[in-house]
């Protein structure tokens, strides 16, 4: 086998300067993107508790319990207001 071939400083240094440049990208567009994710997880657990609690409502709907159902739809109005 034939021995390695010597690279040109210039090689080595427009190589690491594009890896540095690579890491420092990432960074930022991570923290750019972090804020927009988190945002997306918050409404989404909110979506999930409303669609939850409209499966109870509709299940409580086919049982016909109208005063807990009453009940449950307020505290809804009221959790959607003060939140």
């Amino acid at each position: 086998m034939a021995p390695p071939v010597a690279v040109s400083p210039l090689i080595k240094t427009a190589r690491w300067s594009a890896l540095l440049l690579g890491v420092l990208y990432g960074k930022q567009r991570f923290d750019y993107l972090r804020p927009i994710a988190e945002e997306e997880k918050r409404v989404e657990e909110v979506e999930k508790k409303l669609r939850e609690e409209q499966e109870r409502i509709y299940k409580q709907l086919s049982e016909g319990d109208k005063i807990t159902i009453f009940c449950n739809i307020f505290s809804i109005f009221v959790s959607l207001i003060f939140c």
